[in-house]
């Protein structure tokens, strides 16, 4: 079912956009609220009527999104997670992790806005882009770190994986040592 908001709705648009709802969503949601008309001839001539009314919400709605598109322009998050003796993250960092961040930050975004490249699985700075409004598009940096604890135990971890290798590397030297040193024996005894 067609319906044209008058309103803009959380996850699914902006005043005066044409979206496409199911029948029951429309029915017992958005016509009951008046957040919503739905998309026939009659109501479109009306909402050309209202167009006035209209453009200035949707003025106020895009003001709104410039201002929040000047916090972010160049700001960078920083997220602290927990990261496996690999370097790699337990988990991906999704959107949620993101807007939880920029909430701290005291910018408050809808995660359905967020994008970014790929999937955010390991250490790193990467570029995440927010389309507040049907042209404006924020772009801020994310920084994914590691925890400061967590750090330390990841060095001493490997600081004890490097000293076991130099011990083993040292049997088996100290092993091919002798075993050159038998047989250099042996041949010398025959």
């Amino acid at each position: 079912m067609k319906v044209i908001l008058t309103e803009k709705v959380k996850s699914l648009g902006t005043i005066g956009e044409i979206v496409n709802v199911s029948a029951g969503f429309a029915r017992n949601f958005l016509f009951p609220q008046k957040l919503a008309l739905l998309a026939d001839d009659k109501n479109s001539n009306i909402l050309k009527d209202k167009q006035k009314a209209l453009a200035k919400k949707i003025a106020v709605e895009r003001d709104a999104a410039v201002a929040i598109k000047k916090k972010l322009d160049g700001i960078t998050v920083e997220l602290i997670k927990k990261v496996g003796s690999n370097g790699r993250l337990f988990g991906a960092v999704t959107s949620l992790d993101i807007v939880k961040e920029l909430e701290k930050a005291g910018v408050s975004v809808e995660r359905r806005l967020l994008s970014f490249d790929g999937s955010i699985k390991s250490l790193g700075t990467y570029e995440v882009k927010a389309k507040l409004f049907n042209d404006v598009v924020a772009t801020f940096n994310l920084k994914v770190a590691i925890d400061a604890a967590m750090a330390e135990q990841l060095k001493k971890e490997q600081a004890e994986a490097q000293k076991r290798n130099a011990e083993k590397k040292a049997k088996a030297e100290a092993a091919k040592a002798a075993a050159a040193a038998e047989a250099e024996a042996a041949a010398n005894a025959e």
